[in-house]
């Protein structure tokens, strides 16, 4: 199970240190793909080829379905860490996720997500906490 929150810079070539926790879980190869909110996902190869499995069971009759196949799956790409705990991350991610410098690595459970520092800072304040709380009896979740 992915959980923490770890920062790290981008360097020059678009490479990325992985929390050596997350590359306990992770092992040296896994996926990484675009994400909501801005973020990518990270997941071990296990987890991809579950959800993968799923979106290929979706229904081609379906427009949204078709979209959804193509953002997930045309947006990956198979990581690989180097001798230094680092990934390369291609351009075309590093833009969809609006990281230059400085990204957040957070776990998330079943995945991490890698996200700019300012869009993370941006998604995270919970301003509304109280209003988030109210929806855990809605979903199921209790403390």
């Amino acid at each position: 199970m992915f959980k923490g929150e770890y920062s790290h810079s981008i360097d020059a070539k678009g490479r990325l240190i992985i929390p050596s926790k997350f590359r306990e879980i992770l092992g040296n190869e896994f996926v990484v793909t675009k994400g909501f909110d801005g973020c990518l996902f990270v997941f071990a190869n296990e987890g991809w080829e579950q959800f993968e499995a799923k979106l290929q069971a979706l229904p081609l009759d379906k427009p949204e379905a078709r979209q959804l196949g193509r953002f997930f799956i045309a947006g990956a790409i198979d990581a690989e860490v180097d001798k230094q705990g680092r990934i390369l991350l291609p351009a075309n991610l590093l833009t969809y996720a609006g990281i230059e410098k400085e990204a957040v690595v957070a776990g998330v459970g079943n995945r991490a997500e890698i996200w700019s520092s300012s869009r993370w800072t941006d998604n995270t304040t919970f301003e509304d906490i109280n209003g988030i709380a109210a929806k855990m009896s809605e979903w199921g979740l209790s403390i």
